[in-house]
């Protein structure tokens, strides 16, 4: 009885505001309290009925939290990324391109951008870690031989008035988005002006590889945008859509804890040789850092260049 107080408790804190949430609180602990008297007394059927009642019914409102598209967003996450394609051409709309000079102050712009599939060059993971390191939100970009870079993260979708929850994650609180974004946005965003430490990684995937998983991101988004669905912290985050459309690439690769505590992600792909396996883990991780590299770069370099230049000091 405790544990499905606990459950639904949390269920109503999360999904209901204002007198209607604090009523609705009230039922869940006078109904937790009936259930203990009754047995209490010795009525242990009574007990038993009045608790399974309880739990079907919060069941059956469980079952009717449908994730929404139509929702007033916050507007970094306003729009989801979709897209056609035209032979050899990915059309996608709402490609975010920001321009941050805080984290409340901003320069909103949704762009169309077209791109060469035939001309895929390279595909990069970039983790980012903030208080700790063992959970790191993980993002994919995708570079073209014309020097452009296309960035995917899968993203709670916040309303205007919210903030994000660990805790709501796991109760139907957010809705998932797919972002597509220039790499001067969503990379520096968090480089500079979040200050997190952000590391990247080139994956060692091969044309038809790299094809398919840009191809699967593509089918993520206008999946998303034609059937809503939930974030969940654990079965449905940033790491957990990698590994699912990875698997769709390539169906063998194992499951994995490392998979869940997302800052030790890069540690599985080294084990696995979908990074520089040539060197070791520590030194690998040193060279994939790029957050120093964005914050002291000129800020007439392009971004994307200037977190992949060498570092003279290793020379």
């Amino acid at each position: 009885m405790l544990i499905a107080a606990a459950l639904v408790g949390l269920t109503v804190r999360f999904q209901l505001d204002g007198p209607a949430r604090w009523f609705w609180i009230l039922v869940v602990v006078a109904t937790a309290l009936a259930v203990l008297a009754l047995r209490a007394t010795g009525r242990r059927s009574a007990s038993r009925a009045v608790l399974l009642a309880s739990i079907i019914g919060a069941l059956g409102w469980w079952l009717t939290i449908r994730p929404l598209g139509d929702r007033d967003w916050a507007a970094d996450v306003a729009y989801g990324v979709t897209a056609r394609i035209e032979g050899q051409t990915a059309i996608l709309d709402h490609v975010r391109n920001f321009d941050w000079r805080s984290k409340q102050d901003f320069t909103s712009q949704w762009e169309t951008r077209r791109y060469d599939i035939s001309t895929l060059s390279s595909v990069d993971l970039a983790t980012s870690t903030w208080d700790n390191p063992a959970i790191a939100h993980t993002l994919v970009s995708f570079g073209f031989s014309d020097g452009a870079y296309l960035t995917f993260s899968a993203e709670i979708r916040r309303e205007r008035h919210e903030s994000f929850s660990e805790i709501g994650g796991f109760f139907k609180k957010f809705e998932l988005v797919l972002i597509a974004a220039d790499e001067a946005d969503i990379l520096r965003l968090r480089t500079n002006i979040r200050r997190e430490d952000v590391a990247l990684y080139r994956l060692n995937l091969t044309p038809a590889q790299r094809r398919a998983l840009f191809m699967t991101y593509l089918e993520k988004a206008n999946q998303l945008a034609a059937q809503p669905a939930f974030y969940h912290t654990i079965t449905a985050n940033c790491t957990t859509i990698i590994f699912q459309m990875a698997r769709l690439v390539a169906p063998g690769i194992p499951m994995d804890w490392r998979i869940l505590l997302s800052g030790y992600l890069p540690d599985y792909l080294h084990d696995h040789g979908v990074t520089d396996a040539g060197l070791p883990l520590e030194e690998l991780r040193a060279n994939a850092r790029i957050s120093a590299k964005a914050q002291q770069a000129d800020p007439a370099i392009p971004y994307s260049i200037a977190i992949r230049a060498e570092d003279p000091s290793k020379r």
